[in-house]
């Protein structure tokens, strides 16, 4: 049974906040702001925000810029997973992802498949690493974020968490260049 471990110390994430959209400006930012809200509130540090446009060249500059930052353990994208043509996020992640993480997109759409039915097949959420930092792409919407967020990232990003989470394995994800 999967719980939070009450002897183990709870450890804050340094977490880098990212919308994609072509319109939104940071007011309007609902997506981003949950997150954001969350992330304080689970006790995480949220380290850098920013909003580029859908574009693959734009979202891997800004990937690669807080992966190389010893500052940035996860980032966090809302918008562009989708199926149209300006949507790129998950194209983008896919280009600086050293190792892809499936089973996020997969549990994802499970949990989102509990509330909007079919509809969810239209979310291209993904996760993987690189440089040692994690990356997760979610869809553009408030509800999406809360329910990655509420249901997935709140208990992979805590230390205490068992049987595992992805903060115990932060130290072990550049392995392969010792």
């Amino acid at each position: 049974m999967s719980k939070i471990e009450g002897h183990r110390d709870f450890l804050p994430v340094n977490i880098a906040v990212l919308t994609v959209s072509d319109s939104r400006t940071l007011d309007e930012d609902r997506s981003g702001q949950t997150l954001v809200d969350r992330i304080e509130k689970a006790g995480h540090v949220v380290v850098a925000r920013d909003i580029v446009r859908d574009e693959i060249s734009l979202i891997t500059a800004r990937l690669k810029s807080w992966i190389v930052d010893p500052g940035v353990d996860v980032v966090i994208s809302t918008g562009g997973t989708g199926v149209t043509g300006r949507d790129v996020t998950p194209e983008a992640f896919r280009a600086v992802f050293e190792k892809e993480i499936p089973g996020f997109g997969e549990v994802f759409r499970w949990i989102s498949y509990q509330k909007i039915k079919t509809s969810t097949i239209q979310s291209r959420a993904v996760a993987g690493v690189a440089g040692g930092t994690y990356l997760f792409a979610l869809p553009g919407s408030p509800g999406a974020c809360k329910d990655a967020w509420d249901e997935i990232l709140v208990q992979q990003l805590d230390a205490r968490f068992k049987p595992c989470n992805f903060v115990e394995l932060m130290p072990r994800l550049q392995e392969h260049l010792s």
